[in-house]
């Protein structure tokens, strides 16, 4: 019974310092989706529409931030390509050896390769007629992508981005290999101190599944409020 109890003491004891890992996490997040979207939306767009050359160099960013693990991004990033943008002088006003900021970056860039892919389907699903007909209407182009593909292809995009932002949530706990202080980074030191990994792991687990179900369920919910009443694809 004394052992129940300085157990569940230790975890009371523990709740502000993990939860304040947890506002790290939730800005981590929102950082890290929201630099995806502003890269995957431009990004898709060139993949459909722009120049072969453009298209090829999206392809090939595509490519290498689905085809190298998060974990090894991380180390790169941080330790490798920001360090040594570091040094530069002219640079000194972007918090290029700041660990959160290579988080946000690294998840950022990652995601927006995901959300290329997710947005460019969008756009490939829609009747392709559609941007003929703004042409023949005398609209030009960028006009008839902005006012008329996107907002479609953003809407049609919705279940896909909440399966992308609850793997981006997953992967946000590896941050802690650079420092971070989120969520895992929190509930790993005190596992350490407690000498219990297994309840804390299991606690912080708990708190990750919350949250994916919250903001899964959030994103179903804008999905039916953006639907248009009988209108299909």
């Amino acid at each position: 019974m004394h052992n129940m109890l300085t157990f569940f003491s230790s975890i009371t004891d523990s709740l502000p310092y993990i939860f304040s890992g947890l506002w790290i996490t939730v800005v981590l997040i929102i950082g890290a989706m929201g630099l995806g979207l502003l890269i995957g939306i431009p990004f898709s767009v060139i993949r459909v529409y722009g120049h072969p050359f453009a298209r090829r160099c999206v392809a090939l960013y595509v490519w290498f931030f689905r085809g190298v693990p998060v974990l090894v991004l991380f180390y790169l990033f941080y330790f490798g390509l920001l360090s040594w943008l570091d040094q530069v002088p002219a640079l000194d006003f972007l918090p290029l050896g700041d660990a959160f900021f290579a988080a946000i970056l690294v998840l950022g860039m990652t995601t927006g390769a995901y959300q290329t892919q997710i947005f460019k389907g969008a756009i490939l699903s829609l009747p392709q007629g559609q941007l003929k007909a703004a042409r023949s209407l005398g609209m030009g182009d960028i006009s008839a992508i902005t006012a008329i593909i996107l907002p479609q292809a953003l809407r049609f995009s919705i279940p896909a981005w909440s399966n992308e932002f609850s793997i981006v949530l997953k992967d946000s706990a590896l941050a802690y290999v650079i420092g971070v202080a989120e969520l895992m980074s929190r509930t790993r030191s005190v596992a350490a101190i407690t000498h219990k990994p297994l309840p804390f792991t299991l606690f912080a687990g708990l708190i990750f599944f919350i949250l994916t179900w919250a903001g899964v369920k959030g994103l179903k919910r804008l999905e039916k409020k953006m639907q248009i009443q009988g209108y299909t694809q």
